[in-house]
């Protein structure tokens, strides 16, 4: 049995495909990137800001279903340029202060809206 998770406060598919299904107590969410909901538009002023709203992407699907970040068991975090990481991490690290995920990062040739990070995650209830 699987339910379909869809937040108003994350930006809508852009595909078919779900921002989220929720397997019994596993929440397995699809890659967010820096749309903002409000707007529709992209936030990619800057790789810090860009992830920033990613995190609130995240946050959002995970409010709806009622999970926080301390849920998260692993993200895949998907860069245009490794070069990235460490401004990614830094931005990244502030949502687990303590036991964070397990984690990839990994660097791609191009991801949708040529974005420069998406993320991925599993939750656990």
């Amino acid at each position: 049995m699987k339910t379909i998770i869809n937040s108003k406060n994350a930006p809508a598919p852009i595909g078919p495909y779900s921002q989220a299904v929720l397997a019994g107590n596993t929440l397995f969410a699809s890659g967010q990137i820096a749309i903002n909901p409000a707007t529709g538009k992209l936030d990619i002023s800057t790789i810090e800001d860009e992830t920033e709203q990613v995190m609130q992407n995240i946050q959002a699907v995970l409010g709806e279903a009622n999970m926080s970040f301390e849920n998260i068991v692993k993200c895949s975090i998907f860069l245009s340029s490794m070069n990235s990481f460490s401004r990614v991490n830094e931005v990244y690290g502030k949502y687990f202060p303590t036991n964070p995920p397990a984690r990839e990062t990994v660097e791609v040739s191009c991801l949708p809206k040529s974005v420069n990070v998406e993320i991925s995650f599993i939750a656990i209830k």
